[in-house]
Order: C-alpha cells, then structure tokens, then sequence
C-alpha cells in the first residue's frame, strides 16, 4: 500500500476506504487537510475553493457549511447535478464534508446560531453524503452552532450504519457549549463509537490546552487503534505563516496523524500561503513542490 504522498491522482481516486486510511498512517505526519467555505466567493470568479487549497498542497479537502437542502458550491455550475464528482475531477482529491451534531439540551455558551437541517448529521443527510459520492465526514461544529460532544457520539454511532467512507469524529472548538473541548472520556466514547479519525484541536489554538495533555490525547487516540488529526480551527489559519509554522511542529511533536487547517481566511479559505507553509513545515520543500506541481491527469 503506498504513502498517499506517493500516489497520484488516479492512484487516490481508487482507493478504498480502508486503503485510504492506511495510505494515510503511512504519511508519517505529512498528511495535510484543508476545510473550506463553499458559499463565500472565492477570489476569483473562474476557480473553487477547494481548487486553491488543492493547488498550495492539501491531500484531503473538507467542504464547511454544504447544505444538502441547497447544495450550492461557488465556482461550479449551479446546474451540475453531480458537484461532488465535479470537484474531485477538478483537484484529483478526497473530499469530505461537515455535519454538525447540534444539541438542543446542552448547556450553551452564549448566543446559539441555528443552522440549517441541511447541514445537520441528520439520517437522512448521512445517506445523502453516500448519494453524493463524498470519502470523508467530518462530525463537528461551527462556531456557536450548539454542537456537544454526546451528540457527536450519537452521530458517529449512526454514520458507521449509514455511510459508507471514512468518520472523523471531535470539536475544534467550544461549538457554544459549555464543556471540555476534548478529555480521554470524550476519546473513547468516539473510538467506541466508531470513529475512523478523531481530531483534537491543536495547542496554541484554544485557551488553556497545552501541548502535552494534546500529546497525552494523541496517544490515547493512538492506544484506541485510530487515527488523530490536529485542528487549526479559530480563525489562525490567517495568521502568520511563522505562527502556522509553530502550530504545525507542535502537531507534529504531538503525534498528529492529519493536520488540518481551516477556512477562516479572507475567501473561505485558509491563506494560501499558510497551507503551503503548513507543508513545507510538516514535510519539507521537496514533497510540497511534488503535490503542488503534480497533474491531476497522472
């Protein structure tokens, strides 16, 4: 099975989900995952967002804010009635998505946003992710959405039954309710759930998570046979690149499997320079040059 660095696009396209995740653990730390915005314009009119975040050298790509009930990505035809295959011909990526668990009997920090039951871990969107060809789910929570860890669980339970590609389980953040972020209880009730990937967010980019109760994380997520992915998820992903390149050695002395990197840039995504800076952190010039420069047709 090869390294996902070595693979090319049609190479990835064919990989199950199980070869997937291995590809994945194969990286040794170099696998890098972008989110981005589908409903904010990109900074051009003739692009996606998830093409800029291909080309600086992601490996996987995670749509925020899809809405099934109004399945609109900017930058591809509206009309296409296939979007998800167009994007991954595009960028020659998996692509994944975000549902969002939201717990109306939680204990809420401040003012909920509600979001709509299109973009909610709902049965019937966990189907339609199947439906819409996406690899990856990603079960979390935007800002202020009402998202609880109980409820990621849950979510996590029905996804294994009712779709088909790869779980990723954990909040970046608060999501606007009141408890830990991410504890060891809250790890295995994800594992035991069924979680293919649970991500903790990476230290520096919540108050008071340290570096080494991420790394005391990390290693459980590991003790539990899955796989872990760091988040850069409030809004640094348009900082600097010498505080992107902080964070990423940080996950990476932590034990992190993916590092993702968020959305919050100035166009839905995370500063381009930011995620090239991310790779060549993690992985060096040479395998950054290699994936931003490699075909999609190869």
């Amino acid at each position: 099975m090869k390294r996902l660095l070595n693979c090319t696009a049609s190479e990835t396209r064919a990989l199950t989900k199980e070869e997937l995740v291995v590809a994945i653990k194969a990286n040794a730390g170099r696998t890098i995952l972008a989110e981005n915005d589908v409903v904010i314009p990109p900074f051009s009119s003739n692009v996606t967002n998830s093409e800029v975040v291909a080309a600086f050298g992601a490996d996987l790509i995670l749509l925020n804010c899809f809405d099934f009930q109004a399945p609109v990505i900017i930058g591809l035809d509206p009309a296409d009635q296939t979007p998800i295959k167009t994007l991954k011909k595009l960028t020659g990526k998996p692509i994944g998505v975000n549902l969002e668990p939201v717990d109306g009997a939680a204990s809420f920090e401040g003012t909920i946003n509600q979001i709509s039951p299109g973009r909610i871990a709902s049965d019937e969107n966990l189907k339609r992710a199947n439906e819409y060809g996406f690899d990856f789910i990603c079960l979390t929570g935007n800002p202020s959405t009402g998202v609880s860890n109980k409820e990621i669980s849950d979510a996590t339970k029905r996804a294994k039954g009712l779709f088909e590609g790869v779980v990723i389980a954990g909040k970046m953040h608060s999501a606007g309710v009141s408890e830990a972020v991410i504890d060891m209880e809250t790890i295995d009730a994800f594992a035991e759930a069924g979680a293919d990937i649970i991500l903790v967010p990476t230290s520096g980019t919540v108050p008071g998570f340290t570096e080494q109760q991420m790394h005391a994380c990390i290693c459980r997520i590991h003790q539990q046979g899955k796989l872990a992915m760091s988040t850069i998820g409030t809004t640094q992903e348009g900082a600097d690149t010498a505080t992107i390149r902080e964070l990423a050695l940080m996950s990476k002395r932590a034990g992190a499997d993916i590092q993702h990197i968020g959305d919050a840039g100035f166009n839905g995504t995370a500063d381009p320079e930011n995620i090239m800076q991310l790779s060549v952190s993690i992985r060096g010039k040479r395998h950054t040059y290699l994936k931003m420069a490699q075909s999609i047709n190869r």
